[in-house]
C-alpha cells in the first residue's frame, strides 16, 4: 500500500487535500499529517513515506527546505498557492506543483504520474532483490559445485549466460563487470567468490581483477614496456597481464 505524508500550516487545506486524495486515490495511506516544516522533515525520517506533498510557505522550514534535507527519501509533491517558486521545485526534483485551489483534473494527472513513479520503483526493488537472490546462491555453492550459468543485470533486465560463453569477468571495488562476444553486464560477486565456483583449468587469473576464459584468448603479447596484453578472440578489450601471473605465457 503507498503511503504519503501532507504538510500545509493552514487545517482546511490540509483537510481538502486528504479528502481529494481520498476520493480520487482510495489505496493511498496518510500516515501523517503536519502543520510546520519541522515536523514534515521529521515524518519523513519517522515514517519513510513514498509521497511527501508538501506546502511551499510553512513555518521552521519551507517546503523547498524539507524537500532539500529529506534528499531523495521520497517523492515531492509541492502545493501551493503561488507560482513563483515552480523554478526552485524543478531544481530539487519535485514530480509536481499544484496550485491552490486544487483542481479535481490536476490532481488526478498528478496522482497518475505518481502510480507510474511507484510502479517503476517496486519494479526496480524486485530486480534487486532477484539479484541478491542469485548471488546468495552463488556465494553459498561449494568448490565442488562448479558454477554452470551466471545472471548478470542489463539495463533493467536480468539475462543469463552460461559460463562457457563468458570471455572475462572485470573486477572493480563494487561490481564485477561479465563480458561475452555479444553483451556485458553486472554483477556484485567478486573475483575471489567466483574463483571458488569456476573452473581453474578454463578460466586463469591474469592479474588482481580479471579472470579470463583460456578458451578465448587469441594471443598474447608484450608491448614496447615489457607488459604483457592478452587479446581475445571475439572482444576488442586487451586484457593486462600482472608480474605475478606472467607465467602463464611463457613460451615452453
Amino acid at each position: 500500500m503507498p503511503t504519503a505524508i501532507i504538510a500545509d500550516d493552514e487545517y482546511l487545506q490540509r483537510d481538502e487535500l486528504r479528502r481529494q486524495l481520498g476520493s480520487l486515490w482510495p489505496e493511498l495511506a496518510i500516515v501523517a499529517q503536519c502543520d510546520d516544516g519541522s515536523a514534515a522533515l521529521d515524518a519523513i525520517k519517522r515514517y519513510q513515506p513514498d509521497i511527501a506533498f508538501l506546502d511551499i510557505r510553512m513555518p521552521d522550514l519551507s517546503g523547498l527546505d524539507v524537500a532539500r534535507a529529506s534528499n531523495g527519501l521520497c517523492q515531492v509533491v509541492f502545493v501551493s498557492a503561488y507560482n513563483a517558486h515552480a523554478l526552485e521545485a524543478f531544481h530539487v526534483a519535485a514530480i509536481d506543483y499544484l496550485l491552490k485551489p486544487l483542481m479535481q483534473d490536476r490532481l488526478q494527472h498528478c496522482i497518475d504520474r505518481l502510480q507510474l513513479k511507484l510502479k517503476d520503483k517496486i519494479k526496480s526493488s524486485n530486480l534487486i532483490l532477484m539479484m541478491e537472490e542469485f548471488e546468495k546462491r552463488l556465494r553459498h555453492s561449494t568448490p565442488k559445485e562448479q558454477i554452470r550459468w551466471i545472471s548478470v543485470s542489463t539495463g533493467k533486465a536480468i539475462q543469463i549466460l552460461t559460463i562457457d560463453e563468458i570471455l572475462f569477468f572485470e573486477s572493480d571495488t563494487r561490481y564485477t563487470r561479465v563480458v561475452t562476444a555479444s553483451c556485458e553486464g553486472l554483477i556484485r560477486t567478486s573475483i575471489k567468490e567466483l574463483q571458488a565456483g569456476l573452473d581453474p583449468e578454463q578460466f586463469w587469473q591474469i592479474n588482481r581483477g580479471i579472470l579470463v576464459n583460456m578458451n578465448a584468448i587469441a594471443r598474447a603479447s608484450r608491448d614496447e614496456f615489457g607488459a604483457i596484453k592478452v587479446e581475445l578472440k571475439e572482444h576488442r578489450d586487451q586484457l593486462k597481464v600482472s608480474q605475478t601471473y606472467a607465467w602463464r605465457f611463457k613460451a615452453d
